[in-house]
C-alpha cells in the first residue's frame, strides 16, 4: 500500500493510519497487504450499534475498516477511536479494546499475529 496516510501513535504501541483519500480503499489491497505478511486475513460484518464487550487479544491484532464506522474503546489510554473507511487499527497483544458500529453498520479485514 503506497498511498499517503496520516499515522497517529499512542501509547502502549497502539498505531492508527488514516485513509486520506475520497475514494475507497480496494478490498483487494487490504487483502493484498495481509498476505504479503503471510497473514490470513478474514472479512466480517456487524449491523447499526452492535456492541463488543471490553477484552484483550494475546496476539497482534491489524484491522482495516472497509465500510461503515465502528469506535473502538481504550480503556486502559483513555482514548475512543473511531475508523472510517480505508482507516487500519493495530493493537498489541494485552490491550483492553471494546467496540461499537456506527448508525451505517460496518465492514472489517483483520488478521492476527
Amino acid at each position: 500500500m503506497s498511498h499517503p496516510s496520516y499515522h497517529e501513535a499512542l501509547p502502549q504501541g497502539v498505531e492508527v493510519l488514516r485513509w486520506p483519500h475520497k475514494h475507497p480503499l480496494p478490498e483487494s489491497e487490504v487483502v493484498a497487504f495481509f498476505q504479503s505478511r503471510d497473514l490470513s486475513p478474514s472479512r466480517w460484518s456487524n449491523g447499526p450499534g452492535a456492541v463488543y464487550a471490553v477484552h484483550v487479544h494475546e496476539y497482534l491484532k491489524t484491522l482495516f475498516c472497509v465500510n461503515g464506522r465502528i469506535t473502538f474503546s481504550l480503556p486502559d489510554l483513555d482514548r475512543t477511536v473511531e475508523l472510517r473507511p480505508g482507516d487500519r487499527l493495530s493493537l498489541p497483544r494485552g490491550i483492553r479494546h471494546g467496540a461499537t458500529v456506527g448508525p451505517e453498520g460496518v465492514t472489517c479485514i483483520e488478521a492476527g499475529e
